[in-house]
């Protein structure tokens, strides 16, 4: 009988995260990352993790982006996060932030960085 007061926990946290100023669409694809900004009609673009020899001296191998998707500080966004096709799980690792990508289903998240800089995220899976 737990399973009912925790449906209803997950539903109404469901709720809780609608109050956001900015809304982004990630989509997980083998080799890339899909971003949409939904509150900017026409404002999406794919990011490719830059080849060895695209890297410029000083980026870091592994983790540098042919486009970066640049968010505003102190600002409630709600990420929408699903996949095109396999199991993905996107990451920002200085943020301590986690989510698995599914194919069929979005996950969210509400978040505000508290501080501008430069944060590396990655698929972890």
């Amino acid at each position: 009988m737990q399973m009912v007061p925790s449906l209803s926990l997950l539903y109404y946290y469901g709720l809780m995260n609608l109050d956001s100023s900015l809304t982004v669409k990630v989509v997980g694809h083998q080799w890339y990352w899909s971003y949409e900004y939904g509150d900017i009609p026409g404002l999406e673009f794919d990011s490719y993790m830059k080849s060895l020899d695209q890297l410029e001296l000083g980026e870091p191998r592994l983790l540098e982006v042919d486009n970066r998707c640049v968010l505003p500080c102190d600002t409630n966004i709600r990420f929408c996060i699903t996949s095109g096709d396999v199991i993905h799980s996107w990451a920002v690792p200085a943020m301590s932030i986690k989510l698995d990508a599914m194919s069929g289903i979005l996950t969210t998240l509400s978040y505000n960085f508290p501080v501008l800089g430069l944060f590396y995220g990655q698929c972890s899976e």
